[in-house]
């Protein structure tokens, strides 16, 4: 081989290897938005969860006045 190919090989070599951090990087990214929306759904569930055994129409006439 010559020179320049054993460059070139190394280069494409260094290249491939940050594509693959990044990679790595992004799905890590990606999981923990994931798990954070899970989450973030999970919590409005049990919001939801806790008003099933209100009366239908409370809260419907407040007195809106100062």
């Amino acid at each position: 081989m010559d020179t320049s190919t054993i460059v070139s090989s190394v280069i494409s070599a260094v290249a491939g290897q940050v594509q693959t951090a990044v990679a790595g990087k992004i799905t890590l990214e990606d999981a923990a938005k994931g798990a954070t929306t899970a989450q973030l759904i999970d919590q409005a569930q049990q919001n939801i969860d806790s008003l099933v055994n209100v009366a239908a129409g409370i809260g419907m006439s407040v007195n809106k006045t100062v």
